[in-house]
């Protein structure tokens, strides 16, 4: 048994995080990392064609902040490799291109008049308040402030496809966190003035690593090593033994370990199950299929939303467009996000079957391309996003509350609190984490509803 101050189950950003604050405050730390690499969700794979990388990131990462003491750190660990870029996005939608966010020159110059007219009429009825509000489920926050005309052709195909479920069965937080167009009325002054104060989610500038995301976990693992911090790889936890109020020992592969304190950024649900208590919460997975290609662009934007629900990708990336370390020079790559679950066929499919499909979706959105693969793979992740449906607010208070009874155990990160957060957001959590076990004013609650607004506004992002 290998005893330390503190165990850190995860060496992603959260977990990493975590361990160089404690370390920094003498704290003997060692982080349980299940894979063979840090990083979690925030790793870069590499493609080697012939001694040329193509690069791809597990998502669309970039780094946006209001917080100046992060930024400063990032900036520190990484030093010349991180980047400034420029984000542009675009919606394919039954053979046209929108610009994302939507604005009222490019719907009036590419929309069908059928959905102009249809568009219209909605409006009328929300400035007239004969359309209120209604936050029931996913469905129904839109439909109440947007119109049904711009959820049957945007927001539902694209989100039951994202999710695979219906939008009634979402929770309406979804929208809330996701949208921050509040109402109609605040759409149009938005359209119509072109507002500076622009959502979070919509950001134009970020930072960016040079070689693609992976490179900061990578270096804030050296930087916890050198601190003195321990990291034990392939080691999944695979049980614990613990009592009604303490967790005494976590099992892996490595060996066992306990700690005076347990920092946790397994997810949620998982972390419950083996702590004895079924959460009923789940996540929605993702497979990523990459192709090198002979072309020195592929298209000007970072990525495209596919609404289009009989396509399979929900997003085209273009890795050069945040980097253009991230394809060999004159040549460029994609990167197709395909939301499925666990098991079911996109996960399991032979990859040459699912280029095969993908070939004929995008050749339907107008990208011939084929004669320009040049080679591919995919990689896939368990944990994309967490599963929102109506009822996940309850499931997971109540799985904070069976947790809360362990007294030397904080959950921290995205999957660990069971929030859709961004990447700074997911590094803040791990330092509040760490600030609780240095016994300052830190509660386990505020960590799970750290940054928890229902709009997720960036109006004074410092990177």
């Amino acid at each position: 048994m290998q005893n330390s101050d503190v165990i850190i189950i995860g060496g992603g950003v959260s977990g990493l995080m975590a361990g160089i604050e404690l370390a920094q405050n003498g704290k003997k730390v060692i982080i349980l990392e299940k894979e063979d690499v840090v990083g979690g969700q925030c790793k870069t794979e590499v493609l080697d064609v012939k001694g040329e990388k193509y690069r791809f990131d597990y998502g669309g990462h970039r780094f946006i902040t209001h917080n100046k003491e992060l930024l400063a750190f990032v900036e520190e660990v990484l030093g010349d490799d991180l980047l400034v870029a420029q984000r542009s996005s675009v919606i394919l939608h039954q053979n046209k291109v929108y610009e994302y966010p939507l604005n009222l020159k490019n719907l009036i110059k590419v929309a069908p008049f059928r959905m102009l007219f249809g568009a219209f009429l909605d409006s009328i009825k929300v400035v007239l308040g004969l359309s209120k509000p209604d936050d029931t489920n996913f469905k129904t926050w839109i439909t109440s402030r947007f119109g049904k005309t711009l959820y049957n052709n945007f927001f539902g195909p694209y989100t039951e496809k994202l999710w695979g479920v219906k939008p009634e069965t979402l929770s309406s937080d979804w929208a809330g966190q996701r949208i921050s167009l509040i109402d109609l009325k605040d759409v149009i002054s938005k359209l119509l003035f072109k507002s500076k104060k622009t959502a979070r989610t919509y950001a134009r500038d970020f930072r960016y690593p040079k070689h693609g995301f992976g490179g900061l976990p990578l270096k804030m693992a050296a930087k916890f090593e050198a601190l003195g911090g321990i990291i034990v790889r392939n080691a999944e936890v695979q049980s614990f033994v613990f009592n009604d109020h303490k967790i005494q020992e976590i099992q892996t592969p490595q060996g066992s370990f306990s700690g005076d304190h347990i920092i946790s950024t397994m997810p949620l649900n998982e972390m419950s199950k083996k702590l004895g208590f079924e959460s009923n919460l789940g996540f929605r997975s993702l497979r990523f299929l990459c192709l090198a290609l002979d072309i020195k662009d592929f298209s000007p934007h970072t990525w495209q939303y596919v609404s289009d629900f009989e396509l399979l990708p929900t997003r085209i990336q273009e890795p050069k467009r945040r980097s253009e370390h991230m394809a060999p020079k004159g040549k460029s790559s994609i990167m197709l996000e395909l939301p499925c679950n666990v098991g079911d066929n996109v996960w399991n499919m032979d990859e040459k079957e699912l280029l095969e499909i993908v070939k004929k979706d995008l050749k339907k959105l107008n990208f011939e391309i084929e004669d320009k693969i040049i080679d591919y793979f995919s990689f896939k992740t368990e944990h994309a996003y967490n599963m929102m449906d109506v009822d996940y607010n309850i499931n997971r208070d109540r799985t904070i509350e069976y947790l809360a009874r362990f007294e030397n155990l904080t959950m921290a990160g995205r999957q660990g609190t069971f929030r859709y957060i961004f990447l700074d957001t997911a590094m803040e959590t791990g330092l509040m984490a760490a600030s609780k076990v240095l016994g300052k004013n830190i509660t386990q609650k505020e960590i799970f509803n750290h940054r928890n607004e229902k709009t997720v506004i960036e109006t004074n992002s410092v990177a």
